[in-house]
Parts: C-alpha cells; sequence; structure tokens
C-alpha cells in the first residue's frame, strides 16, 4: 500500500494537488462548520463538545486529498475504463457535503429559500451531522482501498516490494 502511494505522490503535480485539496476542504468545511470566524477578525474556535466533529471534518480532508489524486493518476493511466471512477469522486463529493452539513450560515441560506422543505432538510442534517460523516469517512476508505487495489491489478502498474 504504502509504495502505490510513493509511486503516485512522487510526481509533484499529484502532491501539490493533493495539498491544495486539503487545504481548500480543511479551511472550506471549518467555516461553513463555524470552526472558523472570519469577521471582524480571522478566529478559530472549537466549542466544548464538538471535537469530535472538528476530528471528522478533518479526517474528511485527508482523506479526499488522498484519494482524489489517487482517482486522478488512475484516470491518467487508464482512459478506457471511466464508468469505475464514479466511486472516487463520488466519495469525496459526500464527504464535503457531510462535513458542510451543520447548521451554520448555510442552514438558514436554505430554511429562507426552500420554506418548509428546507427547514426540514437543515433539520435532518444537524441532528444526523456525526453519524453522516462517520459514513462518508467509511465511503471515502472503501474508496482508497478500491483505488490501491485497481492500481495493482486493472491499471498493470508494476509494484515491487
Amino acid at each position: 500500500m504504502i509504495f502505490e502511494i510513493k509511486t503516485v505522490y512522487s510526481n509533484s503535480k499529484y502532491f501539490l494537488l493533493s495539498v491544495v485539496i486539503f487545504s481548500t476542504m480543511l479551511v472550506g468545511l471549518l467555516i461553513l462548520s463555524e470552526y472558523i470566524f472570519l469577521e471582524p477578525y480571522v478566529v478559530s474556535h472549537i466549542p466544548s463538545g464538538s471535537e469530535f466533529g472538528f476530528v471528522l471534518i478533518v479526517m474528511i480532508s485527508v482523506l479526499s486529498a488522498l484519494v482524489l489524486p489517487m482517482n486522478i493518476f488512475r484516470i491518467n493511466i487508464l482512459k478506457k475504463s471511466k464508468q469505475k471512477m464514479g466511486s472516487g469522486i463520488f466519495g469525496s463529493i459526500i464527504g464535503a457535503a457531510a462535513g458542510a452539513c451543520s447548521c451554520g450560515p448555510i442552514g438558514f441560506a436554505v430554511i429562507s429559500t426552500f420554506g418548509s422543505v428546507g427547514a426540514t432538510a437543515t433539520a435532518f442534517l444537524t441532528n444526523y451531522e456525526i453519524p453522516i460523516r462517520i459514513i462518508a469517512i467509511i465511503i471515502l476508505v472503501i474508496t482508497y482501498f478500491t483505488t490501491i487495489k485497481s492500481l495493482k491489478s486493472e491499471c498493470k502498474v508494476n509494484f515491487q516490494y
């Protein structure tokens, strides 16, 4: 497993992409989940009791930054089997959506835009925020192992140990 990661990230393009994905997702999700405030100053605050949610956001960002560049590497190697690529991108999208599902400023925008349906959706996402993030992490982990397996078999890349 380590050798596959080294193979993908030995190219600086994929490493830079991973850093950009991690930074963007982490900062974006922390702002949306109200762990980082931008006004009147840039301030970070983790309220007591929400540390687990913070750790889950960091895990989602790390796993997405690991999985997406590996899948892009796989796409570049194997142009013919694009139908199997949906799982890696799908898992990362679910992870990002699950990380942003707290009832912050977006929740109020949804309520005002969609009325009672928006209020119901926001209440659901607020109540099940932690389980949705855990499910997203599980999907990203499965996607990671699936990608590693496909890099070994489908792409016919010789990984020597």
